[in-house]
């Protein structure tokens, strides 16, 4: 019995101590920070989906408020939260090259190669392929596209609210958002099948699963195993659906001017290059496979439909807690749509500035992607500090500690869209406003996003307003189990009729 205690107690012993064993990194350092817990680091609520993951950042970042830095410890991953904006401003645009990174790497024969999440060397070659397809001119050829999409939109709202005024906002742009992103990144109608397929795959895609503390715990396993962060039901069906709209296609682009058109030109060459800086630098190239082609396709979706959905739904509940707001955004939309004859047009949507301002201040409030995060190339020091960040290690940025900081944004809590008029912004930090990230390696697909978003909005608001229901939340809740910043519980609004 003695000898089977005494096996315990070491059995134990050096758990507690393989799981505690870099604890001391950040204190050795004389670099602040709260106290880790065996195992969990810093991120105990968030592993056990108590809290989500921003929220607990930002209450880090809200306990340090005279450090330019914080060290942090995602499970035993010593990593760095950026406080500063000088310092951010640093990482992520003037030394970017050191930080090209995103620290989240996984199989690249499968979905790995994707913009989002591909290594530096990819990422240049395929950024610079790719930025052409996201221009405002390429976005007036799809507007078409986004358009319907918002008027089938409001016409599946006004048969909902024929049997109860209170709905599912979220559930219903998120519906919005899906058939928009089918449309110009497939080329698709939904059907009822297929949005449960969708439905299937959000699941997939957004709800948090152990495999990424697993790779916070050992950073680039999945790599280094050749295995993914997502399940393999999800390579084999954006491939296949690439497939099969290659062939309805015969290879070759149509006159869709979708986003699969777009690829299918660039497919046409095989190979892309990037661009060289100097002459003797390596030539980096990318076969464009049709592997390649599911991965940007895959990115393009996922990045594009929940994050709009979920950004509609906060612009929504502000405005139905915010009537004023909503009146101003009201009145904009059909002085516009007046001088267009009722037509939403790219030009028109430029004008509507108040709204601009409304979307801005949802996405100051509500950052959907957080935390961003860079991974070091070489050994940094921190401008303005003795601390050096070592190669392969892992810089976090919180979007919404920042944003809800009252050294940047006076009485954060008010939804104010005010605080994006030329005069206000001006003074503002670079840094102090991240929906989108910043730097070379922000969101590629920021201004379909705006677009997306603001058809739909424009659409509903000429026909609707949103009022508080009796199930409306006073105090929104973040749902700890997605992995952007989402409502618990979703948001119900009484659709009104105008």
């Amino acid at each position: 019995m003695l000898y089977l205690v005494t096996a315990f107690a070491s059995v134990l012993s050096l758990l507690y101590y393989y799981f505690t064993r870099t604890f001391n990194y950040w204190k050795d350092r004389n670099v602040p920070g709260p106290k880790p817990l065996p195992f969990f680091g810093n991120l105990k609520d968030s592993v056990l989906r108590r809290k989500f993951g921003a929220i607990l950042f930002k209450d880090i970042y809200d306990a340090y408020p005279n450090e330019k830095v914080v060290g942090v410890y995602r499970m035993t991953t010593p990593c760095l939260l950026l406080r500063d904006l000088d310092v951010i401003k640093n990482v992520m645009v003037k030394d970017f090259d050191l930080f090209v990174d995103r620290g989240i790497s996984f199989n690249q024969d499968g979905l790995g190669v994707n913009l989002f999440h591909a290594d530096g060397d990819t990422w240049r070659v395929l950024r610079n392929r790719f930025t052409p397809v996201f221009t405002s001119g390429k976005l007036r050829n799809m507007l078409y596209l986004i358009i319907e999409r918002a008027e089938h939109f409001v016409d599946h709202i006004e048969t909902l609210r024929v049997k109860q005024s209170e709905l599912p906002i979220h559930a219903l742009v998120q519906k919005y958002t899906m058939a928009t992103i089918a449309a110009c990144a497939f080329g698709l109608d939904l059907d009822e099948g297929m949005y449960e397929t969708l439905n299937k795959i959000d699941k997939m895609i957004f709800n948090a699963s152990y495999t990424f503390e697993i790779d916070m715990m050992y950073p680039g396993i999945f790599k280094k195993f050749k295995g993914s962060i997502f399940p393999s039901y999800l390579n084999s069906f954006f491939y296949n659906l690439v497939q099969n709209v290659i062939k309805q296609r015969g290879g070759m682009p149509t006159n869709r001017k979708d986003f699969m058109d777009l690829i299918l030109q660039l497919r046409q060459q095989k190979i892309i290059e990037g661009t060289k800086k100097v002459d003797d630098e390596k030539l980096r190239i990318v076969k464009l496979t049709d592997m390649v082609i599911a991965a940007q396709v895959f990115v393009f979706y996922a990045a594009g439909y929940e994050t709009s959905a979920a950004t509609m739904s906060y612009l929504f509940y502000e405005l139905a807690m915010n009537p004023d707001i909503q009146d101003k955004v009201i009145s904009e939309i059909d002085e516009v749509l007046e001088r267009y004859n009722g037509e939403i047009t790219y030009d028109g949507l430029n004008e509507m500035t108040y709204s601009q301002k409304v979307f801005d201040e949802t996405l100051r409030k509500y950052p959907i992607i957080d935390p961003l995060q860079r991974n070091a190339q070489a050994d940094y020091t921190i401008p303005g500090t003795n601390v050096t960040i070592k190669k392969g290690q892992t810089v976090l940025i919180n979007a919404l500690g920042i944003h809800r900081d009252p050294k940047y944004y006076p009485n954060p809590e008010k939804f104010d869209p005010e605080r994006f008029s030329p005069e206000n912004e001006k003074d503002r930090h670079s840094c102090a406003y991240l929906p989108f990230g910043t730097g070379p390696r922000n969101c590629i697909g920021l201004r379909f996003a705006k677009v997306q978003s603001r058809v739909c909005v424009v659409k509903f608001l000429s026909k609707y307003r949103v009022e508080p229901s009796k199930n409306t939340p006073r105090h929104l809740e973040y749902d700890p189990i997605r992995l952007v910043l989402f409502p618990k519980g979703g948001i119900h609004l009484n659709v009104v009729r105008r």
